[in-house]
């Protein structure tokens, strides 16, 4: 069967292809959802030292990791080099206290490949041969000013001579509850060396917190085998070939349950707990049960190998009714993995255009895969964590009051897209809004569905406040979940209207909220503090004024104007096809308009400097405009669409209302009354927050490549800022804000501050497709200079095409066969083993393009493969 027949049989319910996936996280520690401590220090209370050894209450983590969509049971990668304290069962990164550039992972894994079905996958890991320097990276790190770079695995030499294993994992399902499994380990070192590989199963911990009628589930373990029983799922088995004609791996068995003699000195449930088999394998301690029963269980391989020698392991885990005869680990397991790894390149050299280069059509390839294991499972009971559990110790009182508390509806049980793996393993609801249009690409039903789950009345925010992220759900994101749905709508085919008009009820009541909310003044010009651009300003725009004012946010005001417009898009389309949404239609026409006007009315346009500014308006009513020239000041820019003549005479209320406003409200002529022929020789109406005039003066700066313009895409920051800092003077503080490229040596927003200058993938994304919109209405008759100062006249479209191929390039060898994103590591840029594996960080340096921030960022970041397909489908 092809990767879109499995598709189908998903969205029709007819197979559960969905049902078994890489849903489970790679760090759970660390986490709000784990954080019970009084004032939210969630690093500190649960620490990396104490994951291999405490029980989680919400949800597990692993390396490789595959769940169910409920995740009750969990399979997993363990591995030892025979030199490390511990065993390898997860990412090992620093804190956001303990990274000198906030939390950081340092470890190096790759997710290759994955179809949406997941019936193909591929991950892959490089694990030093050295004793892993946890002590190093800690002590050096927290030694490290922010004005110095991040001390990373690759500096500390571990990888020096090549002595490292190289460690694939290759998944295939033969059913949706079958799945067949390799792994394959390389010594990729100058000597012999042994590695203990550990292909663990085991019960995610329901029943420790006094829920009732919460049965305990149980594995057995035999040679070569782990048997599971759970009274949800039935039967599950793990099967191990034996391999190179050893003998068949023993199993080694404990409870996934806290040890709570190492952590607090006391008596625990269980004489054999959680880290029994990291004690056992590591330093032949009695903590596995030799009765061969627990929750937890691992098969143990130890493998020898040469120097550049190969060995693979054979495993296939499946669910049934009763305990199987052994699992086909031959033929039938080879055909499948065949079969699935074909399937997965037919649907890949479908979906990619020809004229894409083979480098561009690995990194779409690589970028989706990255987005498919980005999703996990998310459990949240936010009552219940308020409130604590039957079986726990009571929450200390303060929590009541303290992060979340207004949320208390909130409960959250779902496989959800995250924006990052590891340093951001919890949904955010507007990187959320970006992963799915890459998502439509590959599997429209998924992302509709996610774009859904936000506004549900157990996510939604009874007022209507989208949830933002769980280190603050009352934080206020960007409102893109509108532009998201038309875009997804779009890939789908256009055909979908149940999900249009479902999402657009939703909405309604989120666009409320924001009006009501973050309009202080009553007068259409908005606040919503962070908005996304953490540090773009002089000072934290999620904070308290340093003075007594409001803060009216160019930015916001430009995100309020883009949601109106994208609400009159949906209208109209469901107005074409149901007369009964026309009203809406001309609700947020007009809405848009009284944005558009008051923008300029308020004073955020600064016709002198030809930009958006926010603006300070102080109680004596005086505004003082913050004048730092930022993506601010560009993404009014997003706020456009095109009205076509046939589109008004199928809605003639529309119509007669855009006649009456032109007729009786001069001052909204300006945003609604540019209008001219179309290709296809019908009339079209412009609706933009800039008209010509200050497009093509925003336009000027934007494509200076002293401003904004880098070689790798458009930078948060203009660089004029290097030279010329922006200050202004509040409450009898200087509060400043300059151009740099790269992490941020400012702690104003905390340990990831980073919004002063590098390119972000998402932002522009959404400028590129503005110049695709501006380019539809103004065609070939509108040239610029591109970039500024070059005398070189193009088009619109030219420019968005460019802007895309500076983005591609970040990640495409360029002529000397270097990736941007990789910078100045040799390793990455040349060595074999390296050079080809890719990751997607969360941003670039503004002005050599390398990879900043968390670099499995994969959610925004995909959007690149987006830019590759739309780039090649247009030539």
């Amino acid at each position: 069967m092809s990767e879109r027949g499995r598709l189908a049989q998903a969205d029709s319910g007819e197979q559960p292809w969905r049902a078994w996936g890489p849903y489970l996280a790679e760090r759970a520690w660390g986490t709000v959802r784990e954080d019970y401590s009084e004032h939210g220090t969630a690093w500190d209370y649960f620490p990396h030292d104490h994951a291999r050894s405490r029980t989680y209450r919400w949800n597990e983590d692993g390396m490789a990791g595959l769940c169910d969509d409920r995740q009750r049971f969990c399979f997993g990668l363990a591995l030892w080099n025979g030199r490390d304290p511990i065993l390898k069962e997860r990412m090992f990164g620093l804190g956001g206290h303990g990274g000198n550039h906030g939390e950081d992972v340092k470890e190096y894994w790759w997710y290759q490949d994955s179809t949406p079905t997941h019936s193909s996958m591929r991950w892959r890991y490089h694990y030093p041969q050295a004793a892993f320097p946890y002590d190093e990276l800690v002590a050096v790190n927290g030694r490290r000013t922010r004005e110095e770079p991040e001390y990373e695995l690759v500096d500390t030499g571990v990888f020096d001579d090549d002595r490292f294993w190289a460690v694939t994992v290759d998944y295939a399902k033969a059913t949706p509850t079958d799945m067949c499994i390799v792994i394959t380990v390389s010594n990729r070192g100058p000597d012999p060396a042994e590695l203990h590989v550990l292909p663990t199963l085991w019960f995610r911990n329901t029943w420790s917190w006094g829920a009732p009628n919460r049965p305990v589930p149980v594995i057995e373990g035999s040679p070569g085998r782990l048997l599971g029983r759970h009274r949800g799922l039935g039967v599950l088995t793990l099967d191990g070939a034996s391999g190179d004609g050893d003998a068949r791996p023993a199993a080694l068995l404990c409870d996934n349950e806290t040890n709570a003699q190492r952590l607090w000195g006391r008596p625990g449930t269980s004489l054999f707990p959680k880290d029994g088999i990291n004690d056992h394998v590591v330093s032949g301690a009695p903590t596995v049960n030799p009765a061969g029963v627990g929750t937890k269980g691992a098969l143990h391989y130890r493998v020898r190998l040469g120097p550049g020698q190969t060995r693979q392991i054979r495993l296939r885990l499946t669910q049934s009714d009763e305990p199987p005869g052994p699992l086909d680990l031959g033929d039938g397991f080879t055909e499948v993995l065949r079969d699935r790894r074909a399937e997965a390149d037919d649907f890949f050299a479908e979906l990619v255009p020809s004229g894409a280069a083979a480098a561009e059509a690995a990194v779409a390839r690589q970028a989706i895969a990255g987005l498919m294991w980005g999703k996990q499972f998310y459990h949240f009971d936010v009552r219940q964590w308020l409130a604590g559990d039957p079986a726990e110790p009571p929450p200390p009182p303060g929590r009541r009051y303290g992060r979340n508390n207004a949320w208390w509806h909130m409960n959250s049980f779902d496989v959800i897209s995250m924006p990052d793996p590891w340093e951001y393993p919890w949904y955010a609801a507007w990187d959320l809004a970006f992963h799915v249009v890459t998502i439509a690409r590959v599997d429209p039903g998924f992302a509709k569905a996610q774009l859904l789950l936000l506004l549900r009345e157990w996510y939604m925010h009874p007022n209507g406040q989208i949830p933002a992220y769980e280190w603050s759900f009352s934080d206020v994101n960007p409102p893109v979940h509108a532009w998201a749905a038309l875009r997804v709508f779009e890939i789908d085919g256009g055909r979908d209207f149940d999900f249009l008009a479902r999402i657009m009820q939703k909405l309604l009541l989120n666009f409320t909220w924001w009006v009501n909310r973050k309009d202080v003044g009553g007068n259409n010009v908005f606040e919503g503090g962070f908005l996304g651009l953490d540090n773009v300003g002089p000072f934290d725009r999620s904070a308290a004024l340093p003075v007594a004012g409001v803060l009216e946010q160019s930015d916001g005001t430009g995100w309020m104007a883009m949601y109106a417009l994208n609400l009159l898009d949906i209208s109209i389309r469901l107005a074409l096809h149901d007369r009964t949404w026309e009203d809406m239609a001309t609700k947020f026409f007009e809405h848009f308009a009284y944005i558009a006007e008051a923008a300029y009315r308020q004073g955020l346009w600064d016709d002198e400097d030809c930009f958006f500014y926010d603006v300070l308006r102080l109680p004596d009513g005086h505004r003082l405009p913050l004048k730092a020239r930022s993506v601010v000041g560009l993404l009014p820019l997003a706020a456009t669409t095109r009205l076509s003549a046939g589109t008004l005479n199928r809605l003639p209320e529309l119509a007669a209302r855009l006649r009456w406003l032109l007729g009786h409200q001069s001052d909204y002529a300006d945003v609604i009354s540019a209008r001219r022929l179309s290709s296809d020789g019908r009339q079209q109406r412009l609706l933009s927050l800039v008209g010509q005039d200050q497009l093509l003066r925003i336009l000027a700066r934007m494509l200076d490549p002293q401003e904004f313009l880098s070689a790798y895409g458009l930078r948060t920051l203009s660089r004029s800022h290097l030279d010329k800092p922006f200050t202004v003077s509040l409450g009898g503080f200087d509060f400043t804000v300059g151009y740099e490229p790269a992490e941020s040596t400012s702690g104003l927003f905390g340990g990831n501050s980073n919004w002063r200058g590098p390119v972000w993938m998402p932002v522009n994304f959404l400028l590129v497709e503005a110049l695709r919109e501006f380019a539809a209405f103004y065609g070939d008759d509108l040239m610029v200079e591109y970039p500024t100062g070059s005398q070189r006249k193009v088009s619109l479209t030219d420019v968005a095409d460019d802007l895309s191929r500076r983005l591609i390039s970040l990640f495409v060898p360029d002529s000397d066969g270097r990736r941007p994103i990789y910078g100045a590591c040799e390793l990455f840029q040349k060595h074999p083993d390296w050079r080809d594996l890719l990751v997607f960080p969360e941003y670039f340096h503004g002005d050599n393009g390398a990879g900043l921030g968390a670099w499995h960022q994969t959610g925004w970041t995909a959007l690149v493969a987006d830019l590759i397909l739309t780039i090649h489908r247009r030539s």
